[in-house]
């Protein structure tokens, strides 16, 4: 079968280094298919647009059209990619998935950016992923020792690999047992000539749902992208699901062993939209719950309470309801500030904040302010801050943070600093305090967190989400880690 790919393009907005990407957590990926849609690349454009929080570096599509695939990938943005007639013009077919990437496994280069195709015995077969696979580096080695040749660093692509030397009869039987001999996080969306194919780990990690616009099926990583194309959410794709979308509807498979649901809590904190539903729970107000909850726990006398735009609105709003203090913009972001910024010289490189966030001074000068972020990784944006306010008049800045302390590295899709890197893990909380200059800083408990998304507490035995970030309580093998410390380990002891 031929795959007319279409010309792969650095696009307007090439990977250059971002002047904010050195402090924060950075989303995963976002991943959207649509089966039995009129020019279903269109639709898929769309929801990528919508998926654009969750990965900023690299987008793609991939279409079938009865005959033949087609594909355009690109650095940067969907927009200026996939708004361009000439692009969109080229991805024909009923059938698209989509992919947007940041960087977990495997450098960002264009070799890496998604949807992967490779053509099998059986056809084409494309995919796109959204997670990180825990053993990649361990059978990437051994698929290389039996002779596989790999056109790219990522993770991803061992996936395709594993399908296409399995020995099972059929291609769902080859990908069944590809993802059994896989550890990790993945939701996928895989394009066949015979339909799409949907799965999601069996400890759901990464999120994916499922719509419908008339006789279309749409899966997304977010609702958002169902609501923005018209579709109608119907559900989550289980964790351990697997779905057969084609002609003759929907067919759920479930071949996994079954194990307890640990899908990622900071989904809930950061990455998801706020217009989106995950678990059965809007996630704005979820932010606002936990808000409320770390003004009861945190409380603190001040004139206003200012988020740090945008992520930490819905948790400050909560806060200020919860403690009777005025909600106030005391903090501006500029919403153009984008990837292609060349970053200055040495001699002003310390004003770079004040590029995306500038301080409202006629408002806070004078004032006692909570500040209210969702997390603090680094800790070197929240210096940043905390001094641009001192310096446009606050008399007081007590932090509050909407996430526990982060002292352990995500392994399950999110792009986090080494653990000596995590300010949390290098500092207890008074020595935080000290590094940051705030009057106080304080972070939500682990508990009050769950108690946000409806639960008493978390519990110590069987927690409903993953929350290792936090807790260091991984829920599956790390064998690509353990096996690099045990080589560090066999260096240090020669």
């Amino acid at each position: 079968m031929t795959v007319p790919m279409r010309p792969d393009s650095p696009g307007p907005e090439a990977a250059l280094p971002h002047p904010f990407d050195g402090d924060g957590f950075h989303e995963e990926c976002g991943v959207i298919g649509i089966h039995g849609m009129d020019q279903a690349a269109a639709a898929v454009a769309l929801g990528l647009h919508a998926l654009q929080h969750r990965g900023q570096e690299a987008a793609g599509i991939v279409s079938f059209d009865g005959a033949e695939f087609h594909a355009h990938r690109a650095m940067g943005h969907v927009a200026g990619n996939f708004d361009r007639p000439d692009v969109m013009a080229g991805l024909t077919g009923s059938m698209a998935i989509g992919h947007n990437r940041y960087a977990t496994t495997g450098a960002s280069a264009m070799r890496n950016v998604q949807p992967l195709f490779a053509e099998l015995a059986s056809g084409g077969f494309a995919v796109a992923h959204n997670g990180n696979l825990t053993n990649a580096s361990v059978l990437r080695r051994d698929l290389i020792r039996r002779g596989a040749i790999f056109q790219s660093t990522s993770d991803t692509e061992v996936i395709i690999h594993l399908v296409a030397t399995s020995h099972q009869p059929t291609l769902i039987d080859r990908f069944i047992d590809a993802l059994k001999a896989v550890e990790g996080a993945w939701s996928l969306v895989c394009l066949t000539p015979e339909g799409l194919i949907a799965a999601r780990d069996p400890l759901g990690f990464r999120p994916l749902v499922l719509g419908r616009s008339g006789n279309a099926v749409i899966l997304a990583s977010e609702t958002v992208a169902l609501d923005v194309i018209g579709a109608t959410f119907e559900r989550e794709v289980e964790p351990g699901e697997l779905l057969l979308i084609d002609g003759a509807g929907i067919r759920s498979l479930k071949p996994f062993a079954r194990q307890k649901p640990r899908p990622c809590i900071f989904e809930h904190v950061y990455f998801s939209r706020p217009d989106s539903i995950s678990d059965g729970l809007s996630i704005y107000e979820v932010r606002k719950r936990i808000g409320a909850e770390l003004a009861r726990e945190q409380p603190v006398e001040a004139d206003m309470v200012v988020p740090v735009p945008d992520s930490g609105t819905p948790a400050a709003i909560g806060y200020a309801q919860a403690a009777g203090i005025p909600f106030e913009l005391g903090i501006i972001r500029s919403h153009y500030v984008g990837r292609t910024f060349i970053q200055p010289g040495e001699s002003v490189r310390h004003l770079g904040v004040k590029l995306k966030h500038n301080a409202n001074r006629a408002l806070i000068e004078g004032k006692r302010l909570v500040l209210i972020d969702d997390s603090v990784v680094r800790g070197t944006t929240s210096v940043k801050i905390v001094q641009m306010l001192r310096e446009a008049g606050a008399r007081e800045v007590h932090l509050r943070v909407a996430s526990p302390p982060t002292t352990h590295s995500c392994f399950y899709g999110v792009d986090t600093p080494v653990r000596d890197k995590l300010l949390a893990a290098r500092m207890d909380l008074s020595r935080m305090r000290t590094f940051i200059d705030a009057d106080s800083l304080a972070f939500i408990s682990i508990d009050g967190l769950y108690r946000a998304l409806g639960e008493a507490g978390r519990s110590r035995f069987a927690p409903s989400h993953c929350d290792a970030c936090f807790t260091g309580d991984y829920p599956t093998r790390l064998t690509d880690q353990e096996e690099a410390e045990q080589q560090l380990s066999l260096i240090a002891a020669q």
